[in-house]
This record gives structure tokens, sequence and C-alpha cells, in this order.
């Protein structure tokens, strides 16, 4: 192991941590060590969202010495061996070495163990099983981790399509890896992908959402989702989706200085018509919130927004709401309609919703009543749209008091 035997990082001297080792060394000498993402991210170079911990200790063990140290420790998944240390607010996942007794593609049932080697096998890829003594020393139990972790290699621990029968969610995390740290796409996991994808179907789909979000939040994705598609895999979780347009929505997010976001990024997968985007939002267990946005996107009314004038755009703000007319640039930018996208999103950042000068109040004041309430208003607005939202509240009130 020439090339790197040791970590530094401010995570792994930082009081928490070191409080949470130390309580768990109390307990048990040498048993404990850093585990995964942390692990992975700082050996290459980028910071680590989370400490997560592999223990030699069960679990009521390890409950019991946070205990005895004085820290707050929640039983999160504690017949799988996990319990969470909260220090000022920041969670510590602790996880008894374990493997699997049984698995369905969904959830395993496991048996703890001992054995270093034994937890390491029944993870996912080389790069996230790599260990790290308290003091940062490295301990390479799956050979090659290191290097894969280094070079950014996305391979599975032995053979690929036992790790995805064991948990077919793996299909996802292979593709999002490779989209966040793979230089290459490791030919024989993409192999194995292809020939497990039917098995996405037993996986709840907040599930796959939740791993297919993190997918697109990546800086730049389009090559893992190129594969993903070329494998069936994109197909067997949104039939009508196709990753051709993403490499050039990248690329239109560099060119306006735009950070990833995963809705956007969705939208350029999907064909624009509304009926499939409500689909996609019923497949996936979208928030209301996602769901209302992709439908604001293909709403048809919208049309065209890159040739839009600058009257028109701002009709269609008010209309449409700013957000829906970017996410509809970005996506047109993409197809190459042009490069409006700028003037767009400047337009935008400028527009401040303004308020119709009249309401229900001043229709009922002109002896208005019932439904010809709400008919007059709406005359009025669409006045006062046309004008460019200029028209004085004296001439809507006119307008009220004699309606068309």
């Amino acid at each position: 192991m020439a090339q790197t035997e040791r970590i530094e990082a401010d995570w792994l001297t930082a009081p928490g941590t070191q409080a949470v080792m130390a309580a768990l060394e109390a307990a048990r000498p040498d048993g404990s060590r850093f585990v995964g993402g942390c692990v992975r991210n700082t050996l290459r170079g980028i910071p680590a969202d989370d400490v997560d911990i592999a223990t030699q200790i069960l679990p009521e063990n390890v409950l019991n010495a946070m205990k005895v140290a004085g820290i707050r420790a929640l039983p999160t998944g504690i017949e799988h061996g996990t319990v969470t240390a909260i220090i000022d607010g920041e969670p510590f996942e602790i996880t008894s070495l374990r493997r699997d007794v049984e698995t369905d593609g969904r959830r395993a049932v496991v048996a703890f163990t001992e054995d270093w080697a034994e937890d390491a096998q029944r993870r996912d890829f080389r790069l996230n099983a790599i260990y790290a003594g308290p003091d940062g020393t490295l301990h390479e139990v799956v050979p090659g981790s290191i290097e894969d972790a280094l070079s950014g290699r996305v391979i599975f621990i032995g053979d690929g399509d036992q790790r995805l029968k064991e948990d077919y969610l793996r299909i996802l995390r292979f593709f999002r890896f490779n989209a966040w740290y793979g230089a290459e796409v490791d030919a024989e996991g993409l192999a194995a992908c292809t020939r497990q994808k039917d098995g996405l179907a037993k996986i709840a789909r907040e599930r796959i959402w939740k791993e297919l979000k993190r997918l697109l939040e990546a800086p730049d994705p389009s090559d893992a989702m190129l594969a993903m598609e070329e494998s069936g895999v994109l197909a067997a979780i949104l039939p009508e989706a196709s990753a051709g347009a993403l490499p050039a929505l990248v690329a239109a997010e560099h060119a306006a200085g735009l950070a990833p976001d995963s809705l956007q990024r969705l939208m350029a997968l999907l064909p624009r018509r509304l009926r499939e985007v409500r689909e996609v939002g019923r497949i996936l267990r979208l928030s209301n919130a996602e769901q209302d946005r992709l439908a604001a996107w293909a709403d048809p009314a919208l049309g065209h927004v890159e040739t839009l004038s600058p009257a028109e755009l701002a009709e269609a703000f008010y209309r449409h709401g700013a957000e829906a007319v970017c996410d509809r640039a970005l996506v047109e930018a993409a197809g190459g309609a042009g490069d409006g996208l700028k003037l767009v999103l400047a337009a935008a950042a400028r527009w401040s919703r303004p308020q119709l000068p009249v309401g229900g109040a001043d229709a009922l004041a002109a002896g208005l009543s019932g439904p010809a309430v709400g008919k007059a208003l709406a005359q009025a607005e669409e006045a006062w749209i046309a004008s460019g939202f200029t028209l004085p509240r004296k001439a809507l009130l006119a307008r009220l008091s004699q309606p068309d």
C-alpha cells in the first residue's frame, strides 16, 4: 500500500468525532474504524458529507458505550446493527460488523460478526469498503479498493450479479457513483446492471427517485446517464426518458453559470408532453411541489420562450411563474434553440410580480355580484396585462363599473 497509508482531515480530529470514537475505544480497544464516504472522499481530496463508523461491538453495547460517555444515541436501525450517536446536532452512524444471512433484493437479514473481511464482502463497491482507524491509518481489506478511490473506478466487490441480487437499488447506485466519482464506466459492472435491471421493479418508487435525484445532482452526470440509457436501466424506471439532451443541458448550465438542478435535468430526460410528465410524477412518487414544477414546465400554453420580447416575457412570468419560464428556457437552450437563455435569466432576476390594483371589494362596490364579480375582474386583469401592467387603478375601476 505504497500510495497512501493514512488520511488526514478536519472531520477526523473534530471534537465530536473524537468523543464518539473514544467512547467506542473505551468499550473495545481497536474495535472500531471509519468506513465509507468519509474515507473515500478524504482520499479523493473532497469534503466528507457524513461520518460512518464500523465496529466489532454489538449494537446494544454501542448504545451502552454512548450512555456511559454521556453521548445521546438512537437505535435508528438496530435490527441491522445501526446506532446513531448525536453530538451538537451532528449524527455519527455506527454499524456493527455484519454478514448477510438472507436477501430478497430489497432488504437483508443480517448476522453480526467480528470479521472485517466478512463485513467488507457484503458492501457494494470496492471504493466504499475502505476502513480507517481512529488515527486515520488505512486498512485495505478488499484488494484494489484504495486505488479505485484514487482513480475513480466503481467496481463491484466480488460478483456484480450477486451484489445486485442482494439489493437491486445498487443498480442505480452504480450509475450514481460513476456520475460523481467514475473516470470510466466499468464494463463488467455495466453488464451486470443490464442483466439485473428488471429487479428494479421490486424497489419502492420513492427510493428510486431519491437515488436518481442524487445522480442528477452530480456536476456532470451525462456519461453515467447515457450508459444507463444504453443498458436499458433508464427505460426500466422511466420508459419515455432519454439522456440524449443531457450533455447539452449541462453545457448550457455552465455557459449561464447555473448550479445543477435535479428537476431541470429530469426535464431534459422527458418528452415535453403534459400527460407523460404527470405519469412520471406518479411513477417516481414526486412531491406535490415537484409535480407542480414539472407540469408548469410542460404546460403547452407557455410556448417557446427564448424568442419572446421583454413585454411578452413579463406576461409569461406573470401567467406561468418565473421559475417555469426559466426551466423552459434552459431545456430549450439544450435543444439548440438559440442564445436567449441569458436574457431570460436576466429578466427573471429583475422580475417582481406586480399586484392587480383592483380586487373583489372594488367589484362589489361597483354594484357587481355573483359570477359577474369574477368575470369583471378577469376582464380587468386581461386589460391590465395587455397594457404591460401599467393601466392605472382609476381606469380599472371604470372598467369594473362598465364590464363587457
